[in-house]
């Protein structure tokens, strides 16, 4: 059974053609990972998975009743007005139902009539049967894991979010929809690396069918079962995630190499047997061969490398061997003090990769090394002879008011035009696309014109503020081989796992407010950490059943409201229960904290603590699960002693 089918479909765009001859199937509970270039039609692709768009040819089936919800249709909140109630969505009926409950609770105390208790008691249960207890805790984890205090969100007014904060509000509000399949169009934007693992997981473990647009090749390969690839015009399935994809890619692009040699050469030895014979005693041959010959269907060459960017990064001069110093640097906005007193050293060649939370400080850093932000104090030096180059996250540095054409024009005033022309060639802006203005660009394209303008520089010290952002899959394949060929320094901030590990030769990591130098690669210390996800996991699942407990508690009566013997002996049943959860609780948060710091990473027996501190946490966490359970009993006994019968 499919949810949605595509057959023949092809769609028009006045006399151009964007695609044809799409054919796929989804079933229930299938992950798509939906790749390709920037402008071969993802965003259209979803336009007529929504229904928005039709087909100008073939037909699009879907299963009756179907509901597909994408992240741009969630826009508009609606009537909410706190964080918690937009990311509720059409769940808000059973936030107003919570609401009710904890107010008729609080009335409890003063009013304990057979009418306000029996109505209570009618109003818990529908909560109970309508999964209210799990739902609220479920839009708290949410919320949690994209970065959100769930407490915060209930009385946080919608107006009160920056642009990104309402980018991720846009996501949770997407998770929490009860349609069927989800559209998720670059879901990583924007996130940090462990906010993109929690949506990893999410995913994962998620029973919905799932279409996604992303670059990120580790989030596709750690999500997507199937893989939807649009090139030359058209799209081609794999029923393989995105490693095997990308092996059976590279399979089938040579076998259509040989396939296209092969009647290259046919074609050729026809047509020279022609130009020898038509004239001849063989006429009548070489125009019937001539005939089967403008008859015969010609294959396509081969789509390849071309037409990706031609990225290349050279340097003026070499500059000394010591990059960068940093001794006892601390680097803050304000009064606030992001990085303290933090000293490194880096090297010729080698690529820096700075990691960190979403706020952490790692731009303002960047700014700090390169002399456009003060520090608050210590001695940050580069070393002589080093020029840099910056990429900046927000592409700022693509001058809006200018052509494209100017743009590199005034970089290079002695270049002719033919040179102009040539180098935005070899970022895809050919023609007369030079001449467009640079505000007239999308997000991609400003991305490829921040790099043409970059390799200008023949800078020897590259500083890149998250430059996969806006890219392609075969750009940022293309930007890699570039870093790989360069010969210069690097300090890369990114998100892009796949990135790091080909990468970084050193790890900086800007956690809980402290920067700890780590002497390896980022797959090095993925490795060498991952006591650091299992404490994550942890906490995660914690949290998730302490959620639920509390909500319990949210909606439960005072015990002021029914002094009888029974509801004081379970009452102290559950003061027993928190308190012995409690305990264990901060126990948890230690070896956490512990196992979460890089530090420990870095020390010659760190790992061998890690393994210990993570078998404590095992021990630990089923204590909790135990004690979590008590929890639960107890407050389930104090509400049913509460009520009548």
């Amino acid at each position: 059974m499919s949810q949605i089918a595509f057959s023949g479909v092809g769609v028009d765009f006045g006399d151009t053609t964007l695609f044809s001859g799409v054919s796929f199937t989804v079933a229930p509970g299938e992950r798509w990972g939906i790749v390709g270039r920037n402008g071969t039609g993802k965003t259209t692709l979803f336009r007529l998975l929504t229904g928005e768009l039709d087909p100008t040819r073939g037909s699009i089936a879907r299963a009756a009743g179907l509901r597909v919800s994408l992240l741009e249709q969630h826009r508009d909140y609606g009537a909410a007005t706190t964080v918690w109630e937009a990311a509720a969505g059409e769940l808000a009926e059973l936030l107003a139902l919570e609401q009710s409950l904890v107010e008729q609770a609080a009335n409890l105390a003063h009013d304990s009539s057979p009418r306000a208790l029996a109505r209570y008691g009618e109003d818990l249960e529908r909560f109970e049967r309508e999964g209210g207890y799990a739902v609220t805790a479920r839009i708290d984890a949410v919320l949690h894991g994209l970065e959100f205090e769930p407490a915060q969100t209930r009385v946080t007014p919608l107006s009160a979010l920056s642009g990104g904060e309402l980018g991720r509000l846009g996501l949770a509000r997407q998770l929490m929809t009860t349609a069927d399949v989800l559209l998720l169009d670059e879901p990583t934007n924007h996130l940090d690396l462990e906010t993109t693992r929690w949506l990893e997981q999410y995913l994962v473990a998620s029973e919905r069918t799932v279409l996604l647009v992303s670059h990120d090749r580790a989030f596709l390969a750690a999500t997507v079962d199937h893989v939807l690839h649009l090139e030359g015009g058209s799209a081609t399935p794999y029923a393989a995630g995105y490693a095997d994809f990308v092996a059976q890619r590279a399979e089938r692009r040579l076998a259509q190499q040989r396939a296209f040699d092969q009647q290259q050469r046919t074609i050729a030895h026809e047509q020279d047997y022609i130009a020898r014979n038509i004239a001849g005693q063989n006429s009548k041959q070489a125009k019937g061969r001539r005939k089967r010959l403008e008859r015969l269907p010609r294959l396509s060459p081969v789509i390849g490398a071309e037409g990706t960017m031609a990225l290349r990064f050279e340097v003026a001069e070499r500059g000394g061997d010591q990059v960068l110093t940093v001794r006892n640097v601390s680097v803050g906005v304000g009064a606030r003090t992001l990085v303290p007193r933090f000293s490194g050293t880096l090297e010729r060649t080698g690529v820096l990769g700075i990691l960190g939370r979403n706020g952490a400080g790692k731009s303002t850093l960047l700014r700090a090394l390169l002399g456009e932000h003060p520090t608050q104090g210590g001695e940050l030096r580069l070393g002589g002879s080093i020029t840099a180059g910056y990429y900046r996250q927000d592409l700022s540095q693509v001058p809006l008011d200018k052509t494209l054409y100017d743009c590199i024009a005034g970089l290079r005033p002695k270049w002719e035009r033919g040179q102009i022309q040539g180098h935005l060639g070899r970022f895809g802006f050919s023609g007369q696309e030079v001449l467009r203005g640079a505000d007239s660009l999308s997000g991609g394209e400003r991305a490829r014109l921040a790099l043409a303008i970059l390799m200008l520089s023949r800078a020897n010290l590259l500083v890149l503020d998250e430059p996969t952002n806006h890219l392609d899959v075969e750009s940022i394949e293309a930007l890699e081989d570039a870093i790989e060929d360069y010969d210069g320094t690097v300090i890369l901030v990114s998100h892009d796992r796949a990135l790091l590990r080909a990468l970084t030769t050193r790890i900086w990591i800007l956690h809980d407010g402290h920067m700890t130098e780590f002497a390896g690669g980022f797959a090095e210390w993925e490795e060498v950490s991952t006591e650091r996800a299992h404490a994550a996991a942890v906490s995660a699942a914690e949290e998730q059943a302490l959620r639920q407990v509390h909500e319990r508690q949210r909606v439960a009566p005072s015990s002021k409201s029914d002094p009888r013997k029974e509801l004081r002996r379970a009452q102290r049943e559950l003061e027993e229960a928190e308190a012995q959860v409690a305990d264990l609780e901060s126990k948890v948060a230690v070896v956490i904290a512990a196992l979460e710091d890089p530090a420990l990473y870095t020390r010659p027996d760190g790992a061998a603590t890690a393994r210990t501190l993570g078998a404590e946490l095992e021990s630990l966490q089923r204590g909790l699960e135990a004690g979590l359970e008590r929890w639960t009993q107890a407050t389930e006994q104090v509400e049913s002693t509460r009520l009548p019968g």
